[in-house]
């Protein structure tokens, strides 16, 4: 059959002619449309699904998320690494005033532990050096605020001594006391992410032992040889909260016994894709928070440590394990050294102009230099390709192998699961932002984050607590904004949202 308007106007002997091409055309699109079909039946059936360890029971298994397979996984054992520059910055911290009051100058003393500033709004909670040292540099930004205390390392460590409190006192004994010895800034309160409150006992206090990211260090290497310190900080917690300390457990392998024996808390086994690690998935599915006054605390492995070492050693101890990897790290690998240690130092090299140094997962680390420093919360490094290149014609033609949930590719139809090379390049630029289910695919709450993110633009308060706002970080956005098509930089437009509901 040929339209009606254009059978009007064709002369007759083109009559046949397009008489034959139209259901041609017809019958391709249709068949066309068929295969993709096909082919997405396929890719579910095809897909991998969530390993689970054959003896374990009550195993929380999620199936959404994606494992982004980067080169460069961190192996080995643990090596010590020289680094002689640390700095701890006040922008690492929400919502704290931009100008602390600092305590030392350029040319002082410190010893690890000593107080280098304290936040003006609320003077008791104090941060402090990691290391013992010369301070060597008070850095400046924006309108003279703070941006890094740098102390220079002794060659041997120093630690202020400690009146350590009995682990048996009360609660506001053990609070100040934590303030004092600087672990406070340590802790993280949810909703919000912020340094807790002293006033607010947390519902729960909620500890994953393991990371799904990409290029995460292995728990075990985090742990190993300080069992009983992490114990001792689990203890020291349990004290601390009206309810349970909820350890998550990686539910697909065979776990560090430090975890799996842990005593005095409540254990959760998970399996699944990334974000399967992360502890706001876990607070979810455990005991979700309701509202903003529904307050839980989240700590991670080594920060628990830090906690236990002062009760079982009597000082600040702010070693960290590092995992360095990427597909331009030549030899991806574990280092020991303390927070805030100097990138460019713990590398041990100069990176090219074309790679990008991120401190911290490709997903929600930030961009670094040679000669910046690691993120207070930080415990990797991720070292990967640039891509500062434009892509023509972008998916229309064939590409190399690159990460992707998109079905419009090879891998995203049938992933294999190999460790690819990958860059930051977006392959695209900010489009119209457009229902896509795309973020439900990847984020294993029972939430609608793309109606969040909407009423988020538009500052419907009510809209954004009904959708469950404060049940997310931007963690767990993170792999949402990985896939999305309209390249909404969502981590930032919810970060937005939780200071409006945070001031209201």
């Amino acid at each position: 059959m040929i339209p009606a308007f254009l059978s009007i106007h064709l002369p007759m002997t083109l009559t046949p002619v397009f008489g034959l091409i139209f259901p041609t055309l017809s019958y391709i699109i249709l068949g066309l449309l068929a295969l993709m079909s096909l082919l997405y039946v396929l890719s579910f059936l095809m897909r991998k699904r969530p390993p689970v360890k054959k003896d374990l029971k009550d195993v929380i298994v999620l199936k959404k998320g994606y494992d982004i397979p980067i080169k460069g996984a961190p192996a080995g054992d643990v090596q010590d690494v020289k680094v002689t520059r640390f700095a701890i910055q006040p922008k690492n911290f929400r919502y704290i005033f931009p100008i602390p009051k600092l305590t030392v100058a350029v040319g002082d003393q410190v010893q690890a532990g000593d107080v280098l500033f304290f936040d003006r709004d609320r003077p008791d909670i104090k941060f402090v050096s990691p290391v013992s040292g010369t301070v060597e540099e008070i850095l400046r930004g924006a309108k003279r605020s703070i941006s890094e205390v740098v102390i220079r390392a002794d060659e041997t460590q120093h630690y202020r001594a400690l009146d350590v409190v009995p682990e048996t006192a009360e609660r506001a004994r053990l609070v100040a006391f934590l303030a004092e010895a600087g672990v406070w800034p340590m802790i993280n309160q949810r909703p919000y992410d912020v340094i807790p409150d002293f006033d607010k006992v947390p519902r729960d206090i909620f500890i994953s032992t393991f990371d799904t990211a990409p290029l995460a260090p292995d728990g075990a290497k985090l742990v190993e040889g300080r069992e009983a310190a992490f114990q001792k900080g689990l203890d020291i917690l349990a004290r601390l909260t009206s309810g349970s300390v909820h350890l998550g457990l990686d539910g697909r392998k065979d776990i560090h016994p430090a975890f799996a024996n842990a005593k005095g808390v409540k254990k959760h086994y998970f399996s699944g894709f990334h974000p399967a690690g992360n502890v706001g998935i876990h607070i979810h599915h455990i005991a979700p928070i309701r509202g903003g006054e529904d307050v839980v605390w989240t700590l991670g492995v080594q920060e628990v440590i830090t906690i236990g070492t002062l009760f079982t050693e009597g000082k600040f101890d702010a070693t960290r394990i590092v995992a360095i990897g990427g597909n331009r790290e030549a030899s991806p690998r574990y280092v020991r050294t303390f927070q805030g240690a100097h990138i460019g130092e713990l590398l041990g090299y100069s990176p090219a102009h074309d790679v990008r140094v991120i401190s911290g997962d490709v997903l929600t680390g930030e961009r670094k230099t040679e000669d910046e420093f690691l993120n207070y919360f930080d415990d990797q490094i991720s070292v990967i390709d640039e891509g500062d290149y434009y892509e023509m014609f972008g998916w229309l033609l064939p590409s190399r192998k690159v990460p992707t949930v998109s079905y419009t590719y090879k891998e995203g139809l049938f992933p294999s699961g190999k460790p690819m090379d990958i860059d930051a390049n977006t392959h695209g630029e900010k489009r119209a932002f457009v229902m896509t289910g795309e973020y439900e695919r990847m984020l294993p709450m029972d939430l609608f984050p793309q109606h969040l993110m909407k009423a988020i633009l538009v500052a419907d308060y009510e809209r954004m607590e009904a959708l469950g706002i404060h049940e997310l970080s931007e963690e767990d956005i993170a792999l949402c904004e990985f896939a999305c098509t309209s390249k909404q930089p969502l981590q930032q437009i919810l970060r937005q949202g939780l200071s409006e509901m945070m001031s209201e």
